[in-house]
């Protein structure tokens, strides 16, 4: 399969092609998230990431579920659903800032929490920061998201595809950006209300922060930087919206692949949930939290 092609099917497949008006950087824009704190204040630590272009009200339900008694740090990244951009690369920025965050605020190995492009960026802060972070729940996300289909990937050919999905999506004109959005968000997500919602904050997100962190996505390979986590951690995946893509048994064995370099890691895949697994399915999310950090 050619780069362009496989770029694509992977840029639909992890639901990635949200419309979006334009927001441009605002000079008091250098924060790379903004945070909601809520719960105890006395409260044991979770800090919740969402994904590209979401909102942190993605994990409200889970925000109702565990921080009565904690203390959760909610964050929505820079450039998406209303959050003004910044200059520079997101991931890395965000990385820098959320270590930074954590000291200053003095929080005892929290509990982090990310979906998607958060569970990538959480991975990233607890393998360059390990004594930083108690337990990680990662929420359908891998380590090399471009090494799904090509394993041998070459750091050169990842690069290559995350320059030409980048300008893939830079240079789609409005109507074939939202033309496409629709179909891509009912593949992530069961629910009609919950697919408006995603699309909403979709809208809000800033296109080349969507873009360009998407490229900081698909360039990088974490699969043996995660060797240096200390964190205990379990990664919750979905599989039935890429059923025709293989059996539950195969993308167990991608899961696994990618994360063999973490010692002890914990690996569930959920049957009746979409990419959004804290929307389409919170009772099982939640119990294999729950079970997680007792």
């Amino acid at each position: 399969m050619s780069f362009p092609r496989l770029a694509a099917v992977i840029a639909a497949t992890a639901g990635l092609l949200f419309a979006s008006s334009t927001l441009a950087a605002t000079t008091d824009a250098a924060a790379a998230f903004k945070v909601d704190v809520t719960g105890n204040p006395a409260g044991a630590p979770m800090i919740l990431i969402p994904g590209l272009a979401s909102s942190g009200a993605v994990w409200d339900g889970t925000v109702k579920r565990y921080c009565g008694a904690r203390r959760c740090h909610v964050l929505t990244l820079a450039g998406f659903a209303g959050v003004p951009a910044i200059d520079t690369p997101l991931v890395a920025t965000a990385e820098q800032q959320l270590s930074d965050y954590i000291a200053a605020n003095k929080l005892q190995q929290p509990v982090i929490v990310g979906h998607s492009l958060g569970g990538f960026l959480a991975l990233k802060l607890a393998a360059d920061h390990p004594d930083q972070v108690g337990r990680l729940v990662i929420v359908d996300s891998l380590p090399a998201l471009a090494a799904t289909q090509m394993p041998s990937i070459t750091a050169a050919q990842m690069k290559e595809m995350a320059d030409s999905i980048r300008t893939r999506m830079l240079g789609m004109d409005t109507a074939s950006y939202q033309a496409g959005q629709l179909q891509t968000l009912h593949t992530m997500i069961s629910g009609e209300d919950d697919v408006q919602r995603a699309l909403a904050w979709g809208r809000q997100s800033d296109r080349t922060t969507v873009a360009n962190a998407m490229a900081e996505l698909m360039g990088q390979d974490l699969r043996q930087d995660v060797a240096r986590i200390k964190a205990p951690t379990l990664v919750l995946g979905s599989w039935i919206a890429y059923r025709q893509y293989g059996k539950k048994e195969d993308f167990q064995q991608n899961y696994q692949a990618q994360y063999r370099q973490l010692a002890g890691v914990r690996i569930e895949l959920a049957d009746n949930a979409r990419h959004f697994i804290m929307l389409d399915d919170p009772d099982w999310m939640y119990d294999r939290i729950d079970q997680f950090l007792k």
